[in-house]
């Protein structure tokens, strides 16, 4: 099932997506009461599931798609360094303040770090050039992992019992500022520098260790890798994060990101005004973005 949270006529509001009929279905008429986005009803999923559309639905072309999950309760929790190929290119990038040499390159435990939940954008919307601030704009395709029900303390083998579903996250990187400041945070943080979408795809449809992710930039293939190169697996991540922290729904966790950003190449390839951002994840869909 496809979940998104799109606006309408001047409403926004959780819908059922089915892009082979072109069509949306609001929740709130499958289930009697207004649900204006999808973080209230993760926990609900599997009830919706049974529910079955109403009415003809609106034509996908009639909708305006926003984040499917648009102000996460809390930071999006991201993942550094989680590819091998990745870690390696990032740390002889020269923009790597987490390792002190070659021998480093390779994380021996998880590096989290978060971005604001303000810097979220939905499908389709500009990512803001940060002119006078940063001029090493970078992308970073992701795998996203949504959080349904709440957990603390959750073992590896219980963690995709606490997954409603996935999607797709660009982790937008200023990398001169995330140099300079050595933490991550301020880097990643900017205004609209965390795109996420089109839609949630519930946990059921996803093999999520098994999935391909790809990346243009305009027309140039930059990223093509699959998650089961991941470093640390999605059960690594969530029993490492809930290890004191309750997890939440809503909470969204961005695994990382594969080889072939902009700071891989020599010289780096950076974003620019004009550019457009694409992000394909198998079964997932495709957001894209335009720096502006």
């Amino acid at each position: 099932m496809k979940l998104a949270t799109v606006t309408h006529e001047g409403r926004t509001k959780a819908a059922l997506v089915r892009p082979d009929a072109g069509t949306v279905w609001p929740l709130e008429d499958m289930l009697g009461r207004p649900v204006v986005c999808l973080t209230p009803i993760l926990a609900q999923l599997d009830e919706i599931k049974l529910l079955k559309p109403v009415g003809p639905g609106i034509p996908l072309s009639a909708v305006t798609f926003e984040a499917p999950i648009p102000r996460p309760p809390r930071n999006v929790m991201c993942v550094g360094k989680n590819y091998h190929e990745h870690a390696r290119e990032f740390t002889k990038s020269g923009f790597d303040s987490s390792a002190s040499s070659a021998a480093d390159a390779i994380p021996t435990a998880p590096i989290i770090f978060t971005k604001v939940p303000e810097c979220v954008i939905g499908n389709g919307v500009d990512i803001r050039y940060p002119a006078g601030l940063s001029d090493s704009l970078d992308y970073e395709a992701e795998l996203g992992v949504v959080i349904g029900h709440a957990g603390r303390g959750i073992s590896k083998a219980q963690a995709y019992d606490h997954v409603c579903g996935y999607t797709i996250i660009n982790d937008v990187t200023a990398r001169d500022l995330q140099g300079r400041h050595k933490q991550w945070f301020l880097g990643k943080s900017l205004d609209t520098f965390c795109p996420m979408g089109p839609w949630l795809v519930t946990a059921d449809e996803v093999d999520p260790a098994n999935l391909t992710v790809k990346c243009w930039v305009n027309d140039e293939l930059r990223q093509n890798a699959n998650t089961r190169d991941l470093i640390f697996d999605i059960p690594t991540l969530i029993e490492t994060i809930s290890a004191g922290i309750t997890l939440r729904p809503g909470d969204v966790i961005a695994t990382g990101t594969p080889a072939g950003v902009g700071i891989g190449f020599t010289p780096p390839k950076f974003l620019q005004r004009g550019d457009r951002v694409t992000i394909e994840i198998e079964g997932l869909g495709r957001l894209s973005n335009k720096v502006a």
